[in-house]
């Protein structure tokens, strides 16, 4: 029996969420996490300033489709008036929920103050969840990191002010900035979050199995996984942990045939969404992560490289298939 977690108003399963990845969760990736069984996604972020400006391509960011519901829209932003300003915008496009991105480490976005830059400025992070919490009814959420670096591990600090600030979850990255992605998520910070604060606390790191996601919930006591780069050419992974907790055999591993139907499907939805020029290119990089553990993954890899069409995916596909005939 599944049970539910309530950000504000919203009811969410507590099985896996999928987290939210900048040029990588977009609406095609979201909608295969979606028909898997995440029980949560959250779109790319946008830019508050951009919004405020009227920035047609960062408002496309926020459209939401049935489908992905519930759903998170993420804005990114160190100054509140632009904050509360893009979360007024964002209300047209009727999220569930509003997320604000104080965990990305990206050079262009901590530059400005925002993202994890705002791990260094406390003060400034609560009066922009202040402003974005008096500007809307829809539940605002905040992604935070542990901390900057190793000398600035202020998780469970940022989350008291989100909280006192009248955010409704907080969801946590077990790593600093430093770290980026490398090296291992600190789940003790997770945990040290979850008994220092009252609103559910989301919990985000190393995430790659059915196995590792019960030990996440057991370890940390967080009242939500969300999964990131554990999903990588892996949307199946999310129907495996609902497998899980609605008391059912987990589905096994998709066969290398089942994987290149679920890759061509998931491409088709990218080039749908976004034509075939941007769509291919951008399909490049999620099928090299489909093929990974296949026989002659790496040469296929390369070959993901130079995809240009849907033509050029079928030929490959074919490649690839003939390849692994030696798979039983």
């Amino acid at each position: 029996m599944i049970e539910y977690i309530n950000i504000g108003n919203v009811h969410i399963e507590r099985t896996a969420a999928l987290a939210p990845m900048a040029s990588v969760a977009d609406r095609a990736y979201r909608l295969m996490a979606k028909e898997y069984g995440a029980s949560y996604v959250v779109g790319e972020m946008a830019s508050c300033k951009g919004l405020c400006y009227s920035d047609r391509k960062t408002a496309e960011l926020l459209s939401v489709t049935e489908t992905e519901r519930p759903m998170a829209v993420q804005l990114f932003g160190a100054e509140p008036e632009f904050m509360a300003g893009a979360v007024k915008i964002a209300e047209k496009y009727a999220p569930e929920i509003i997320d604000i991105n104080a965990g990305c480490p990206m050079p262009k976005i901590v530059g400005g103050g925002a993202g994890s830059a705002l791990m260094k400025t406390p003060q400034l992070f609560g009066e922009v969840v202040k402003a974005a919490v008096q500007a809307t009814d829809i539940p605002v959420t905040v992604k935070i990191r542990k901390g900057w670096d190793d000398n600035c591990v202020n998780a469970v600090e940022m989350a008291r002010i989100a909280e006192e600030n009248g955010a409704a979850a907080v969801a946590v990255h077990g790593r600093t900035k430093e770290q980026l992605y490398s090296g291992k998520a600190d789940w003790d910070i997770i945990r040290a979050v979850k008994q220092a604060v009252s609103i559910p606390v989301i919990g985000n790191g190393d995430v790659d199995s059915v196995e590792k996601c019960i030990e996440m919930y057991d370890y940390t006591g967080c009242d939500l996984v969300m999964i990131g780069r554990g999903s990588y050419g892996r949307p199946w992974l999310f129907g495996q942990i609902r497998d899980y907790f609605e008391g059912k055999p987990v589905r096994p591993e998709p066969s290398f045939e089942e994987k290149l139907v679920i890759m061509r499907r998931h491409i088709g939805l990218l080039v749908e969404d976004k034509g075939e020029t941007v769509g291919m290119k951008e399909a490049r990089r999620h099928a090299s992560w489909y093929l990974k553990g296949m026989t002659g993954a790496a040469r296929f890899r390369n070959l993901c490289g130079t995809l240009n069409t849907m033509y050029d995916l079928e030929r490959m596909i074919e490649e690839v298939s003939a390849a692994q005939g030696g798979i039983k």
